[in-house]
């Protein structure tokens, strides 16, 4: 199988200070593919590299077996290409029915608006409670109701990948847990996604493959289930799990499976 997103020896930074040094990876078509690691380890700066955020020194990204290093984020976004960015930057003073609809803005296809608002409705079936918040200024949403509407904005897009960067960071462990049971779905939904992401438990109970990144660097690779037996791994980033991580991972696999069936999450 020919990999929807093929990075090579990829080199990136800001200013003088090389972040990435010389990474490879793969995104196959229909994976949860994490990204693991320390805070400051290079995870951000490689999903905004692929964004189009953060210029390329060297090394390739090719996107459906397209080179997209040199494009702006415009094209990689209609191109298929979803972004779901750290701290979600969502447009506060707008509704949330507003941020979905400009989520379609990059779209090459130009759908008029009675197209848009059944993809919307498609969207809310995915995320119930936006439905019931749609005419809410964003800003005075709670983190975890922000979070969904980021990933709902990137999906209006409707992207063949989708990038979430650090989706947990700053959510109370309920609103993890919620957050995490939105991407299962959409995993069981056939949704091909490269996930950063700091609670690497999580991470990797819900990804057919992960790489975990050091000091800019790919210092290991594998299945999600081999990562999480990995005694390196479970001492640099697991030492802290306790039962409450356990039971989360418990409940977001139960409910996957209750509305999924056999289409169940890697274990």
């Amino acid at each position: 199988m020919t990999p929807l997103l093929d990075i090579a020896e990829l080199r990136c930074g800001y200013r003088q200070m090389e972040v990435l040094h010389g990474i490879s990876l793969q995104v196959m078509p229909g994976e949860i593919v994490a990204l693991v690691g320390a805070n400051g380890a290079g995870k951000s700066t490689l999903i905004n590299t692929i964004a189009g955020l953060v210029p390329v020194r060297a090394g390739t990204i090719t996107f459906d077996g397209v080179p997209i290093s040199a494009q702006q984020t415009r094209e990689i976004v209609r191109r298929g290409i979803g972004i779901v960015p750290e701290r979600r930057q969502l447009f506060g003073t707008m509704t949330v029915e507003e941020n979905l609809l400009i989520g379609a803005h990059a779209r090459s296809d130009r759908p008029k608006q009675g197209q848009l608002r059944a993809e919307m409705e498609e969207i809310f079936e995915l995320f119930p409670k936006l439905r019931e918040r749609r005419r809410q200024l964003a800003q005075s949403m709670s983190g975890g109701e922000q979070q969904m509407t980021a990933i709902a904005r990137a999906l209006m897009a409707r992207p063949r990948l989708l990038l979430l960067d650090e989706p947990s960071l700053g959510l109370a462990p309920l609103l993890v847990d919620q957050i995490m049971e939105q991407i299962a779905k959409l995993r069981a939904g056939g949704c091909t996604m490269l996930l950063a992401e700091q609670n690497a438990r999580l991470a990797l109970s819900l990804s057919d493959r992960a790489y975990v990144v050091e000091t800019g660097q790919i210092a290991l690779s594998g299945s999600g289930r081999d990562l999480l037996g990995n005694e390196r791994i479970q001492e640099a980033y697991l030492g802290g799990a306790n039962d409450a991580d356990d039971s989360m991972e418990a409940r977001i696999r139960a409910r996957a499976k209750a509305e999924f069936g056999q289409q169940q999450l890697p274990s």
